[in-house]
C-alpha cells in the first residue's frame, strides 16, 4: 500500500475521528454512558422533547441502535417514553429530572477535546479545516445521493 495514503487528510480525520471517539468514551465512562447516549441526552436536554423519529434524524444512527440507547436510558430512569398525543403512531421522548441532574453535573466531552486537540492553534487553521472537512463531506454525501439515483 503506497504510504502517501496514511498521511491524507481522510486518514487523519479518521485518527482524529477514533480518538476523539475514546477520550468521549473515557469520559463518559464513569458516569456509564456511551457517547450515542449522551448525544441523546444532549439533544433531549436542549430541544426536548422531540419524537423518537426526530432523534434518529439528528443522531444518524440505525433505527435499531437507537431503540437499544433509548431503552437503556428509560431503564436508567434518565428519559422518559410516551406516546406522542397528536400522532399516536409515534414516540415521544423526554429527558426526565434524574436526567436533567445527571446532565448539569457531566463533564462536556466535546468541550475537553476542543481544550486538548486545539489549544494553541491559530483559529484561522481551525477554520480552514473545518472548510475543507465539511466541503469534502458534502460533495461525497452528493455523489452517493446522485449514485442511488442512476
Amino acid at each position: 500500500m503506497d504510504s502517501t495514503n496514511h498521511n491524507s487528510a481522510g486518514a487523519w480525520a479518521k485518527k482524529f475521528h477514533l480518538a476523539a471517539r475514546s477520550a468521549i468514551e473515557a469520559t463518559l465512562k464513569p458516569y456509564d454512558l456511551g457517547s450515542t447516549q449522551w448525544y441523546a441526552l444532549r439533544h433531549l436536554f436542549r430541544d426536548g422533547p422531540l419524537a423518537q423519529s426526530d432523534l434518529l434524524k439528528r443522531l444518524q444512527v440505525e433505527k435499531a441502535t437507537l431503540s437499544g440507547v433509548i431503552s437503556v436510558l428509560v431503564r436508567k430512569g434518565l428519559v422518559e417514553q410516551t406516546t406522542d398525543p397528536n400522532d399516536h403512531r409515534q414516540k415521544l421522548l423526554s429527558i426526565t429530572s434524574a436526567g436533567r441532574t445527571l446532565w448539569e453535573n457531566l463533564p462536556d466531552p466535546i468541550d475537553l477535546i476542543r481544550k486538548t486537540a486545539f489549544e494553541g492553534i491559530p483559529e484561522s487553521d481551525i477554520a480552514t479545516a473545518v472548510r475543507v472537512l465539511s466541503a469534502g463531506a458534502e460533495r461525497l454525501n452528493t455523489f452517493l445521493k446522485n449514485g442511488k439515483k442512476s
